[in-house]
């Protein structure tokens, strides 16, 4: 089947007010313009339609691209022709003589817009007839067809395309800020940070280095996760924060409140996190924290370790279990990557607290003198960007 244009389509964007809409409409369509691009897809030009963008191309891996694009729900290669009902009957009778043989099933499925002179399902029934006509021994079978034939009939032209390619979803990047997000190698931190991508946020990736209670290999699974995420950010390039805070966690040791390293370490992340907030101009921060997955992560301590910082915290995992993020990790790319064998940290107490109190994290926290052992760590921070490039 030839391609003559592919159709993007969106789903929230529609839901926007006009002026919302235009303008997210009009970042959906730059971004999936720099992917197609990036890769080397050759394009005519996208035309904007009500509910729709149109890539003129016959390139059919330009359905594949832009369905990766956050923001689109799909995306079909389509052969066009004029919104005629003699010339729909001629392209689709063509369409069903090369995807159909003797005794298969079909069904035309029509969904039309704008002011024509005839019904959706006039399209179906001349088009059905068309294709009988045309392919000996095919039968129309509404419920389970061999072979589905779609019709979108517009003002100005009509679109016949079988196959549709499933897209991301979400909101268009770029059009809901920047966002701080902790960034550890495991599974869940960049599964975390790509459903906040997915919702519109731009990506200022954090990495705190907790050498040598951590592997060296953990910092490069992290960056590797970067770079993967980077995959799905094209146009947008990620900001890298590389925050050294071994000497935050030798304090918490040596001042005896092993058994809260944990919940003090999240919290000396979490001002990190707002520090580099702050210099990027962010909006908030990004966790992996799933509710009760490890010691740190019950609902106590994670209320505890927010106390008083007053910036948003997104939890995007927050309800949901490690087999929903590990087929997410898949999906997007980054399950290889955070998957290989690095050692655990070794400043985990034997026993970690789960109840600290917002009281007591206060009071250990006065004792070490947190916030002057932060500003250490920001002034020692490595600070580049990752260029995807593949």
């Amino acid at each position: 089947m030839r391609c003559d244009a592919v159709i993007v389509r969106y789903g929230e964007v529609a839901l926007k007010r006009q002026r919302a809409r235009s303008r997210y409409e009009r970042k959906l369509q730059h971004n999936i313009e720099t992917r197609l691009s990036h890769h080397s897809v050759v394009y005519e030009r996208i035309e904007r339609d009500w509910g729709r963008l149109f890539i003129i191309t016959s390139d059919e891996r330009a359905a594949a691209e832009a369905a990766s694009v956050f923001g689109v729900v799909s995306a079909s290669p389509a052969a066009m022709c004029a919104p005629e009902l003699d010339e729909l009957a001629g392209l689709v009778s063509s369409v069903g003589a090369e995807h159909l043989e003797s005794k298969m099933s079909f069904a035309i499925k029509t969904r039309r817009v704008g002011v024509h002179p005839f019904s959706s399902r006039d399209v179906a029934v001349v088009c059905g007839d068309a294709v009988r006509e045309r392919v000996d021994g095919v039968h129309v079978d509404l419920d389970s067809p061999d072979i589905e034939i779609l019709a979108e009939v517009r003002q100005d032209a009509a679109y016949v395309y079988t196959d549709v390619a499933r897209g991301v979803g979400g909101l268009p990047l770029g059009t809901q800020g920047k966002l701080v997000g902790l960034i550890s190698g495991g599974i869940d931190s960049s599964v975390a940070c790509w459903l906040m991508m997915r919702r519109g946020c731009e990506l200022v990736a954090l990495y705190i280095d907790l050498f040598p209670y951590t592997d060296r290999d953990a910092r490069d699974g992290a960056m590797d996760a970067v770079g993967a995420l980077s995959k799905w950010a094209l146009g947008y390039p990620i900001k890298i924060y590389e925050v050294p805070m071994r000497g935050i966690i030798d304090k918490i040791i040596e001042n005896g409140s092993h058994g809260m390293t944990c919940v003090l370490c999240r919290r000396a992340m979490y001002r990190v996190a707002v520090a580099v907030m702050q210099l990027e101009k962010a909006h908030g921060i990004i966790t992996g924290n799933s509710l009760g997955q490890v010691a740190s992560q019950t609902a106590r301590n994670m209320a505890s370790e927010v106390y008083g910082l007053g910036v948003p915290l997104y939890h995007p995992l927050i309800g949901m279990d490690k087999t929903e993020s590990v087929a997410l990790a898949r999906r997007i790319g980054t399950y290889s990557i955070t998957t290989r064998a690095v050692g655990e940290c070794s400043a985990v107490p034997r026993y970690p607290r789960t109840g600290v109190s917002a009281d007591e994290l206060a009071e250990a926290e006065r004792k070490i003198e947190l916030e002057k052992l932060v500003e250490g760590c920001i002034q020692r921070a490595n600070v580049h960007t990752c260029l995807h490039s593949q």
